[in-house]
């Protein structure tokens, strides 16, 4: 199996190595990301579908994370689309309108299909067609985590279901206390240390701005005037502001692990369901998992995650929905994500993963997937929302004036959606 960076696809020495292979191999490109140690459980994974498919290569193109999309565009200008790509949810509009991706449901084994969750549907299902794009063994949410020994200290009630979470004078009552608390540097870590380059403040931000009653576009008339600069949004994004300025929240320069950093300098956390496995493995019992806040009269929680879709472009989209079957089959794959506390999108998954079954300590998030989850807006201008959002955010936490921040970051998604014709068909959506 080879493994390469992505720029040697645009290398002609390789595109001729690969016509070589393709005479007696039928050659695969998978196109994804992740940290090493699911680069290698994807890497072992198409070493076992070679094994038993000898006919086959499987060829590894890694992208990293934070550059992944500007690499995927860069595919697609080189003209270069990799067979298989994985890629994040609120993207998937943009693909597909684009037409970069082809519907899986033809080449995807039957009882995987009806193994899928509903919110596994949802993200790789395209809005106009409704037919699916993409598949995944996982989804995602983001839950608060909170010290327990903290929490204890200042009386905090302690949320035992999603119907229960914190109202929002519960929240910001608990972050005042826990910045009075001995032993408390901040109160909450809002992972500002993942900077703005990534999916991380629209995917995480997004939903409490969404409890307030704000959203980051009118999902009926897609016109970000009017609803992202909005009284909600600015009266939203400013709390949130002012959290920053009472030194609340751990800052960028910070990092991401002050939760469970040595001695434990951040009382909250709202954090992935992935940051579980670090937080207990640091922390032990002393993890509480409680469900997002409502800040409004509803609670809100994100769902989507990296997926996999087959490419317009794939000379052979058979083989590769075989390969893509074959993935989220594989047992030791699964024994890998349920290490990394990977949230359920299969139901045999989440029937074998006893973090998220009724009781265990990761219940409330998947609570959160049948009450609380909203996609982010499934729209092919997305890139332009979440880019506009992100600066947006930036600039407010750094000091900046709410309503001017939003109502430029509107401005700019109605541009796009202006230059290009309204999107068609989804112009024609109210």
């Amino acid at each position: 199996m080879g493994n390469r960076l992505l720029s040697t696809i645009f290398a002609s020495a390789a595109l001729v190595a690969t016509a070589g292979f393709a005479e007696a191999k039928t050659v695969i490109h998978v196109m994804h990301q992740g940290d090493p140690g699911w680069v290698k459980a994807y890497g072992d994974v198409a070493a076992r579908f070679e094994a038993a498919n000898p006919d086959v290569d499987i060829e590894m193109i890694y992208a990293p994370h934070d550059a992944y999309n500007e690499k995927f565009s860069a595919a697609v200008m080189a003209k270069q689309l990799p067979d298989i790509m994985e890629l994040d949810a609120p993207f998937l509009a943009n693909y597909v309108w684009s037409g970069y991706l082809q519907a899986v449901k033809p080449l995807i084994d039957k009882d995987l299909l009806d193994d899928m969750t509903d919110s596994n549907i949802a993200q790789g299902t395209y809005p106009i067609d409704k037919d699916l794009y993409a598949i995944g063994l996982t989804d995602s949410s983001v839950v608060l985590y909170g010290n327990k020994k903290y929490l204890e200290a200042i009386g905090a009630r302690i949320p035992k279901s999603v119907d229960d979470a914190w109202t929002r004078e519960e929240f910001e009552g608990y972050l005042e206390k826990l910045s009075k608390l001995e032993g408390v540097k901040w109160p909450i870590d809002t992972f500002r240390g993942y900077g703005i380059k990534t999916e991380w403040i629209t995917y995480a931000y997004g939903p409490l701005l969404e409890s307030a009653g704000c959203d980051l576009i009118d999902r009926k008339t897609w016109k970000a005037s009017g609803t992202l600069d909005g009284e909600a949004c600015v009266k939203a994004l400013t709390m949130m502001q002012d959290w920053v300025k009472k030194g609340w929240v751990v800052p960028t320069s910070s990092g991401t692990n002050q939760f469970y950093a040595e001695g434990q300098p951040a009382a909250l956390a709202m954090g992935g369901h992935w940051f579980y496995a670090e937080a207990s493995a640091a922390m032990k019992d002393n993890v509480v998992v409680m469900p997002l806040p409502k800040i409004g009269d509803k609670g809100v929680s994100p769902n989507g995650t990296w997926i996999w879709g087959i490419s317009a472009t794939s000379e052979n989209p058979e083989i590769a929905g075989k390969f893509l079957s074959f993935l989220l089959k594989d047992k030791d794959y699964r024994e890998y994500a349920k290490t990394q506390s990977a949230y359920p999108g299969l139901k045999s998954f989440a029937a074998a993963s006893p973090l998220y079954a009724e009781g265990g300590p990761l219940a409330i998030a998947f609570e959160q997937a049948s009450k609380t989850a909203i996609a982010r807006p499934p729209h092919p201008a997305y890139p332009t929302i979440t880019s506009a959002f992100m600066q947006a955010v930036d600039k407010i936490f750094n000091g900046g004036d709410a309503q001017e921040a939003l109502t430029a970051a509107a401005k700019k998604i109605d541009e796009d959606i202006e230059d290009n014709a309204g999107y068609p068909p989804f112009d024609e959506q109210q």
